[in-house]
């Protein structure tokens, strides 16, 4: 009968993984295989905890029956931890982990009924095709068949995702209709993160916070023990649905350096676009990402509508104006102008008066959950047309131009090669890329194309989650989930957004 194969999901929590590997039928070339475990340091419980070493090198032992002197080799420990300043590993001679104590360059012993010895050749190619080569590898998230090789990156994609969140010692301000999907992308291999009170914090540790849901207490708490802060926002492609209606996000943004709307400071974003250097794989996967993007339809909170909209100001120029919620972080931070009244004048002004200027209120606000509506007689002077139905991305493609404060509809434009001025200072100024009005910070001195500008913001800086599978996936299988008509709401939490969109319904109603 065969082993169990060496590479394995992490039981991510609220997960529901399909299979990872079926045996039989494998044939891969097992050439550099151990390297390529090396290189991403998984196999085995690579999500397992990590126990204190000694600062010298140590003796490592996984047998039942440990050597005096020698470290045990607990089955539930990241074994990569392990085999750091490991000098001499023992190990039985049916145990997979002989692979990855080879393969990290250690010197390993096999104890087989009383006798111990080197693993030879005969015994690591029967290891390999016992635990890798003689297994047909899944794709987890589209089912079909992968090399060895692809399933050892994507292990290693989960391992660099945990690894990040080792250090999170709590994570404050998440709503509970929040956390089933954000708790998977924060999982740090042992127990979940969120909670109420802040703890005692060890040596490199951090916590995680969405800030606008702080309590005052926490908020003080944080600040005067000066602690190291992740902060945590919605990731740019979200969910088919808005926040304020409790629809939980499938994507998110886990920041240690500042927050990508505050441009006070700089942000991990920031330092990316200013001095990242990226391969052309990265941005090949980019320009194939925004075409996807671009030909569904799809934008932060909509699935993907590919629809054309007539241009009810017919030959004349139409400069599209996004609203945005008044008091959200991302117009408070700085920068940004104060209200959606102040940017549609400045809109109107720019595009002057044969300009057909259509406005766009926020979502959030259209539901009767947040700030910045401009009153009937506002919109009249200074907008052609308000619209209140069409989707983002449609409006996007008809429109010629668009005029935004923050908004990130001004980066859904830009990759559909529309021009946007930009009246504050979003993530995406600065660049080259914008007509920019607002504040940019010095600092911001390079010139990105489009590509690179999406490799940074939609590639290597937020986090997804497959809401098929609940694991944490690369960004083009959220993109072919939404805009595929797969469900994307988990059904529990259902009624809670049914309740949030009958409140919003009774505050507009209030509101006139």
């Amino acid at each position: 009968m065969a082993f169990a194969p060496l590479l394995a999901i992490p039981p991510f929590p609220g997960a529901r993984p399909p299979r990872f590997a079926v045996w039989g039928g494998g044939s891969e070339d097992a050439a550099d295989l151990l390297a390529a475990l090396a290189q991403r340091r998984v196999g085995g419980c690579y999500w397992g905890r990590q126990p204190a070493l000694p600062a010298a090198g140590h003796d490592l032992d996984g047998t039942m029956s440990p050597a005096a002197g020698a470290l045990a080799w607990p089955a539930d420990a990241d074994p990569w931890h392990m085999l750091d300043g490991a000098v001499r590993v023992r190990l039985p001679a049916d145990d997979a982990r002989i692979l990855l104590a080879v393969a990290a360059g250690r010197n390993v012993v096999v104890s087989d009924a009383g006798r111990e010895q080197a693993p030879d050749a005969a015994m690591i190619a029967a290891l390999l095709h016992a635990q890798l080569t003689g297994w047909q590898w899944q794709d987890p998230f589209g089912g079909g068949a992968i090399t060895c090789r692809q399933a050892i990156a994507l292990a290693g994609f989960w391992r660099q995702l945990i690894d990040g969140n080792r250090g999170i010692a709590a994570a404050l301000g998440f709503a509970y209709w929040k956390r089933p999907t954000v708790a998977p992308l924060l999982w740090n291999g042992a127990a979940s993160p969120f909670r109420r009170d802040l703890p005692a914090l060890g040596a490199g540790q951090q916590v995680a916070v969405w800030r606008s849901r702080l309590t005052a207490p926490q908020s003080r708490e944080l600040a005067r023990c000066a602690v190291p802060v992740l902060e945590v926002e919605d990731g740019f492609i979200r969910s088919a649905g808005l926040g304020a209606d409790c629809v939980p996000p499938l994507s998110v943004i886990v920041d240690g350096v500042g927050v990508h709307f505050d441009p006070n400071g700089p942000s991990g974003l920031e330092l990316l676009l200013q001095d990242g250097d990226f391969p052309s794989d990265l941005l090949a996967r980019a320009a194939a990402l925004r075409t996807a993007i671009v030909a569904s339809g799809l934008s932060k909170y909509e699935t993907g509508q590919a629809i054309a909209l007539p241009r009810p100001g017919g030959a004349r120029r139409h400069v599209l104006v996004p609203g945005q919620v008044e008091d959200d972080r991302a117009v408070t931070s700085g920068g940004a102008l104060a209200s959606n009244l102040e940017l549609l004048r400045r809109a109107r002004a720019a595009a002057g008066p044969e300009a057909f200027v259509i406005y766009k209120p926020h979502p959030d606000v259209l539901a009767g959950h947040r700030r910045g509506h401009i009153a009937a007689a506002d919109t009249a002077a200074l907008a052609d047309r308000i619209e209140t139905t069409a989707p983002m991305a449609a409006l996007i493609a008809m429109a010629d131009e668009l005029h935004v404060n923050s908004s990130l509809a001004g980066f859904e434009a830009l990759l559909r090669h529309k021009p946007v001025t930009v009246h504050g200072v979003p993530f995406y100024a600065g660049w080259g890329l914008t007509t920019d009005h607002g504040p940019v910070p010095a600092r911001r001195t390079a010139r990105r194309t489009l590509d690179e500008l999406v490799v940074a913001a939609l590639l290597l800086y937020p986090r997804y989650l497959d809401p098929t599978t609940g694991l944490p996936c690369p960004a083009e299988v959220l993109v072919q989930r939404l805009t595929s008509g797969q469900p994307t709401l988990d059904p529990t939490a259902s009624a809670v957004v049914a309740v949030r969109r009958a409140t919003g319904r009774v505050r507009r109603l209030l509101a006139r």
